[in-house]
Parts: C-alpha cells; structure tokens; sequence
C-alpha cells in the first residue's frame, strides 16, 4: 500500500546545516515564489505586452508557453543536474540564468525576443524548482523542524499566484509591463549571493545526463503546442500544421524509444506502473488545463472586454489565489482521516462548477455577480486537488525516484496548462472568427464575438474537469496515509 515517509536520499551526503536556519528558509521560500510568481504576474500585462510589442492573439500565449514549456520539458532535466552536480551548486546556477531571462525580458525590443527570454527564464525555473525542495532535506533536520519549513514552503508555492497576480496589477499600472520582469533581477542576484552562506552545501554522484531525452521530450511538447495553436489562424488542413503536429508526435514516440532504451534514463517508465500515480498526474494535466484557462481567458475579459485597468485586473484575481493557499492548508489537516480521494473528486466537481459559471458571462458581466463567485468556487476546487496529488504522485515511489516522482507531478501541471490553453485558445479564435464573418466588425460586436469565444472555451473546459471527476473516481485507490507516513521528495 502507498506509503510517504519524511526521510533523506542516502545517495547523497549532505553537508552539516547551517546555522542561520531562518535565512535558509527564506532563500528557499523566495526562490519557489519567484518560480511561481513568473507563471501569473505576467498574466495581468499580457494586454499591455500586446499592444506594445504587436502581437497577435494567438502568438501573444507564447508568453506564457514559452515560459511554461521550457519549465516543463526541463524540469526532470534540472532535478537530474542537482543530483549529479550538486543541489545548491545548481540552485545557484539556475537562478542566475532566470536572472539573464528576466533581464532580457525586461529589455525586449520585439515579441520574439520576449518570447525567447521568456523561455531562458523558464529553463532557469527548472533548475531552480527541484532543488529549492530537495533543498529542504539537505538543510533541515528530520522532525518538527523540517516540517515546518515544509509548510513555509508550500504556503509560498500556493501563494505565488496571489502575489504575482496582484503585484503584476501593480506593477503595470503604477510602473511599466517591463517591470513585471525586471523585478525577478535584484531577488535572483540575492538568492545566488546568500544561497552558498546559508544552505547546505552536498556531494553529487556518478551519472550522466538524459540530454536526447530531454531535448526530444521539450522539442516535442513544443511542436504539438505550436501546431496546436496554428489551428487558431489556419485550418485543419493546412499543411505547415499538419507538419508540425507530425514531426512533434515522432519526437514524442523518439523520447519513449530513447526512455526504454537508456541505462539512465530522464524517466523511467516503470513510474506509470502505479495506478494511483498515473491517475495523480492526469489530474494534474486536468488542473493545469483549468489554471491557465481561467488566468488568460478572464484576464482578457476583465482588460480588453469589461475595460478593467492592470492593477483592477490582477486585484480581481486576489480571491483566486486566496482561496487556494486556505483551501490546501485546510485539506493538509484533514487528509489524514478521508483519505486524498474524496477531496480530488470534490475539487474537480469544484473546477467544472466554477468553468460552468463562466461560461455564462457576458460581455456585460459585474465583478460581484459574473466573477467573484466562480473564482471562490475554482479556488476551492484547485486547493482540493493541489495537495493531495501531491501526496499520491510521491507515496510507494522508492527512496532514488521519489524526487522524480514530484517532478513529473511539476511536469504534468506544466504541459497540461500549456496544451489545454492551445486547444481551448485554438476554440475561442474560431468561435470570435465565425461570429465575426460576413458582418461589419464594431466594438459592441467584436467586444460579443471574443466574449462568445472565451465561454465557449469554459465549457469545454467543464467537460475536461468533470473527465478529471471521472478518473479520480475510477482510477484512485489510495488509503490516508498517517502523519508519519509523509516522506519528503528527493531530486531524482
């Protein structure tokens, strides 16, 4: 039966922790928030970074993909660097290299330029991700003490989104949509100058890295998406999509040959053999579809539609975020007497419930009656389904896998959000184009027609969230696990 255990990786020997504990702490905490920040903050200045720099609407998600997709496809990668190079060596590394993106971005002159900065500071987030935790167990010693740095740690990883929602609002409003990424340089300076004072410092081992891997899998995932989002402007038969979608498939089935093939391989397959696991990271495909739906499709609605200001539109979201750190703290202290199971399947009625109301607004919708409650409602769905994926992708994995695990979890978010808003983003453009087709396009028109789109979007998305009811309902089998069950994920 699935168990999690609180424990170290005995391949690795840890340095003696430090003395400054709290510093440590808040490197580590500040380094998740800043990774988890980056995916939202933007959000709030998409409009602004489209008017600015001429994007299109269907190349203006690259924003976000690009940042998504390199975090994703690297991730494993990253973990696997920690591992062999050492974790606070690397945690060093990536966020000096999120830094550099950062910094470019900030800089962009064009929007491919910002596109591919945007992709440097997702492969800095990978890096930095899976060893910010592991981090933790290096640092921290076993019991009370690493147990609360746990709890500070997940508190800023659900709070990212709340905070980057809120400060990309501001941040605009009062400042420049480059300083939504020009505030990441002076805290990622901070974290590489004090990590090596205050963390613990441990030993890599023998190895190589999976680069065909990782190259295949990230490439792969990148062409499907981009295919995937051409269908938006071109149709189905176009034959440059048609490519694209075919050479990202042979890519995919390449990494799966390249999987079952390498000695170390980036991840193995044998992790899929665990039902509750697998069932875990559909899941997290499911809730990543859902996140990212909700954070582009309404801030849309809330700027370009409703008129919402930057700073209107992030304190708008201020709920969402919320709601999810209360919603998981709350599941964290319960989970132990019903189990994970129950609260998947509650917040995944949550998720379609919250996509339901959506999908009913107007292009006249009111804050306190058209989105305050569905965004209360998604909160509580996300922060049900947050934690205790969480504890069922990690439980029964072996002690060498169980950082591979988490990452994979991290993963599974990732590339769920990303081809969930290609697919729904390809929907919405082709609703606002029908609607617009053959009549005289004014503001009143234009304005119902992307509204149109972007409902249209929701509901298909309660239909995913309600598939996600579905397979939490039939695949999980997981007990509660006891309090001194809970094992800490290790790097892979």
């Amino acid at each position: 039966m699935s168990q999690l255990s609180i424990t170290g990786n005995p391949t690795v020997r840890a340095a003696k922790a430090p003395r400054h504990l709290f510093i440590a702490l808040l490197v580590i905490a500040f380094a998740q928030l800043m990774v988890v920040l980056d995916t939202t903050i933007v959000n709030v200045a998409l409009p602004s970074i489209q008017h600015a720099l001429r994007f299109n609407s269907t190349d203006l998600e690259w924003v976000i993909n690009g940042y998504s997709l390199a975090f994703g496809g690297l991730l494993l990668l990253g973990g696997r660097a920690g591992d062999l190079f050492g974790r606070r060596r690397m945690f060093v590394a990536g966020v000096l290299l999120f830094a550099t993106g950062s910094l470019a971005g900030g800089l962009a002159p064009t929007s491919w330029w910002l596109i591919v900065s945007r992709v440097v500071q997702g492969a800095g987030g990978a890096i930095v991700a899976p060893t910010a935790l592991s981090l933790i167990a290096d640092t921290f010693k076993e019991g009370v003490a690493r147990t609360r740095a746990l709890g500070i740690y997940a508190g800023a990883a659900g709070g990212g989104g709340a905070v980057g929602l809120m400060l990309g609002g501001l941040i605009t409003n009062y400042l420049s949509w480059r300083w939504v990424l020009f505030v990441n340089v002076p805290i990622a300076l901070f974290l590489a100058v004090a990590a090596p004072r205050v963390l613990a410092a441990s030993e890599g081992r023998t190895g190589r890295l999976d680069l065909p891997g990782a190259i295949s899998v990230t490439a792969g995932m990148t062409l499907v998406v981009y295919g995937l989002s051409r269908v938006a402007t071109h149709d189905w038969s176009d034959a440059l999509t048609i490519q694209t979608l075919g050479a990202g498939a042979a890519l995919l089935v390449l990494f799966l040959i390249i999987e079952l093939r390498s000695k170390q391989p980036l991840m193995p397959l044998t992790l899929f053999a665990n039902r509750n696991r697998s069932g875990a990271y559909a899941l997290r495909l499911v809730a990543g579809a859902g996140t990212f739906a909700v954070l582009f499709f309404l801030t849309q609605i809330a700027q370009n539609v409703l008129g919402y200001s930057p700073l209107e539109a992030g304190f708008a979201f201020l709920p969402l975020g919320i709601g999810v750190v209360i919603t998981a703290q709350i599941t964290s202290r319960v989970i132990g007497r019903v189990g994970p199971r129950i609260p998947i399947m509650l917040g995944a009625l949550a998720i379609a419930g919250g996509l339901l109301w959506l999908s009913q607004i107007t292009d006249h919708a009111t804050y306190v009656s058209d989105m305050l409650g569905p965004l209360v409602i998604l909160s509580v769905g996300f922060g049900l389904v947050f934690f205790p994926t969480t504890l069922v992708a990690v439980s029964g994995a072996a002690r060498h896998e169980s950082g591979l695990a988490s990452a994979v979890l991290n993963v599974s978010q990732q590339l769920g959000g990303s081809i969930g808003l290609a697919i729904l983003g390809t929907v919405a453009a082709s609703v606002t184009r029908n609607r617009l087709a053959g009549v005289r396009p004014t503001h009143e028109l234009i304005s119902m027609a992307v509204t149109a789109g972007f409902t249209t979007a929701f509901g298909i998305g309660t239909i995913i969230a309600l598939v996600g009811f579905v397979l939490a309902a039939l695949v999980l089998r997981v007990r509660a696990p006891k309090p001194a069950e809970i094992r800490l994920p290790e790097a892979a």
